[in-house]
């Protein structure tokens, strides 16, 4: 949706691909032109690359925009885009092997100057060179997948007892997403933020930066909240971020739009290489809506070889923005996917409310994909103000007939860790640990009110059990007495009554 009405913007006539399960997705219905190109299994279809190249011919298209998930980063499908007389709208296949891989882009990073996270710099052989590795650095350890991200192959190990594990576990989930099982291992940076530096390149030798993002809120090592610029950011640290960004981004000779990502100490401000992701990143509109630029239409007017339309110089930002991933998961079973059918929608509008959406009244969420259906940003002259804004068109967006993330993001902006801006990549994990605690306390308190209510009950019922026995007594008393006292009556009155007759 995004990459489509940018090609408006320009006067290009977009085409579509989509599986047989997207038949009647939203996308679809907003190109010109839209072509089937496989079964619901993504292996049978999104990721068919000679599949797309078809499409991208039968429709006489020129160009291929990868978008940002599937094979947006997969080096084979650029080249492949290349050998059918089409043009890449992204970094040459040679970059994105070198920096597609976070082993090789360590080694980059290495040689261009940029400060790494101590670790390997090329696969791990074997489990026996991780425990030796691991006892070097020490304990905690992470074990990364060299090929892909989103946290998938990603393990944080504490101890040896946990390694091994951990070790399988990773190189086999990396193999199953990226078919490629080569994982790596870093030293683990205890309470970091997760922050990135979106570059951009043309084919004149200009590379300049964006400034950065913060995306240290993650869930299962995949973001979900997103913020430009970090609270934590200063002029100064911002452009020895960005100059670092721009020095290996020139090294591997870059095309187009990029991100560097960086972990940074909270306490030293000391930062240190992360990965490259050779792409658009999901959260680009927070960038988008401080620095004015419009990163899509951008990156295909780069790649039609054009320079950039702007300077180093000539990048400003203004205000801030925030955005959050809104899915359809269960926040409430352990986020869980939850496909179905949107019976209900209404989405939020107003000053300074962005709404990235993929879906509409009566879609339907599939099973075989990311839920992601929808980013809400919003910004303000400031954070607080930005906040506001966020707080209140999460209250007003409404999704019926199947689960979302809404609620979960509706708590967090009234966090006050949130609003202070206390954040590193453990948040939601402390964020969770105060919402039990929220819930164990208040289910404490409820359980104490209904022992008192009881307690007052059982009183009250005594007092009126009590009342009603002294009535019953004081019935029958004066039963008896009146029974007495007309005996009595008698004995006394009777010569009278008899004489009265």
């Amino acid at each position: 949706m995004r990459i489509i009405r940018a090609c408006r913007d320009l006067g290009i006539s977009p085409v579509a691909v989509y599986s047989e399960a997207d038949a009647s997705a939203v996308h679809v219905g907003l190109s010109d032109e839209a072509v089937c190109i496989g079964p619901a299994p993504s292996v049978e279809s999104y990721l068919r690359i000679p599949a797309i190249i078809e499409a991208a011919k039968r429709t006489n298209s020129e160009a291929i925009h990868p978008g940002y998930g599937f094979l947006a980063e997969n080096a084979d499908f650029a080249r492949a885009v290349d050998a059918a007389g089409l043009t890449f709208i992204g970094p040459s296949a040679e970059a994105m092997d070198v920096m597609g891989s976070k082993t090789s882009a360590r080694r980059a990073a290495v040689d261009a100057g940029v400060p790494i996270v101590p670790g390997t710099v090329t696969p791990l052989a074997s489990y026996e060179e991780a425990e030796m590795v691991a006892s070097e650095f020490g304990y905690p350890i992470m074990l990364k997948a060299s090929a892909g991200g989103g946290g998938k192959g990603m393990r944080l190990v504490s101890s040896l007892a946990e390694l091994r594990s951990a070790f399988d576990g990773a190189r086999s989930e990396a193999g199953s997403a990226f078919g490629d099982s080569a994982v790596y291992l870093e030293k683990a940076i205890t309470r970091p933020r997760h922050i990135e530096i979106q570059v951009f390149a043309d084919s004149h030798g200009n590379v300049v930066h964006l400034g950065e993002r913060e995306c240290s809120i993650q869930r299962r090592h995949q973001k979900v909240i997103e913020e430009c610029p970090s609270p934590i950011n200063d002029a100064g640290l911002r452009e020895a971020m960005g100059t670092a960004a721009v020095k290996l981004t020139r090294a591997v000779d870059y095309l187009g739009a990029g991100t560097i990502e960086f972990l940074v100490a909270d306490d030293t401000r000391d930062f240190y290489f992360l990965e490259m992701n050779t792409r658009l990143q999901v959260e680009h509109p927070v960038t988008e809506l401080v620095t004015g630029v419009d990163l899509v239409r951008e990156q295909i007017s780069v790649a039609a070889g054009a320079s950039l339309s702007f300077s180093q110089d000539d990048v400003s930002w203004r205000g801030h923005a925030i955005e959050c991933r809104v899915y359809a998961e269960d926040p409430e079973n352990n986020f869980l996917p939850s496909p179905g059918r949107i019976s209900h929608l209404q989405i939020p509008f107003g000053p300074g409310i962005r709404d990235d959406s993929g879906v509409e009244l009566n879609s339907e969420v599939s099973i075989f994909y990311d839920p992601l259906i929808s980013k809400l940003a919003a910004w303000g002259r400031n954070r607080e103000e930005s906040i506001d804004r966020l707080r209140r068109a999460l209250d007003e967006y409404q999704v019926g007939g199947i689960r979302t993330t809404l609620p979960f993001f509706r708590e967090i902006v009234r966090d006050e860790e949130f609003r202070k801006a206390r954040l590193d990549t453990g948040f939601i994990t402390r964020f969770n640990e105060r919402r039990r605690a929220a819930t164990e306390e208040r289910d404490g308190q409820l359980s104490d009110l209904a022992a008192i209510a009881a307690a007052i009950r059982y009183r009250a019922l005594r007092k009126e059990a009590a009342v009603v026995e002294r009535d019953d007594h004081n019935r029958e008393s004066r039963w008896k007495m009146s029974g007495r006292q007309a005996q009595l009556n008698d004995r006394l009155d009777g010569p009278n009554k008899r004489h009265s007759k």
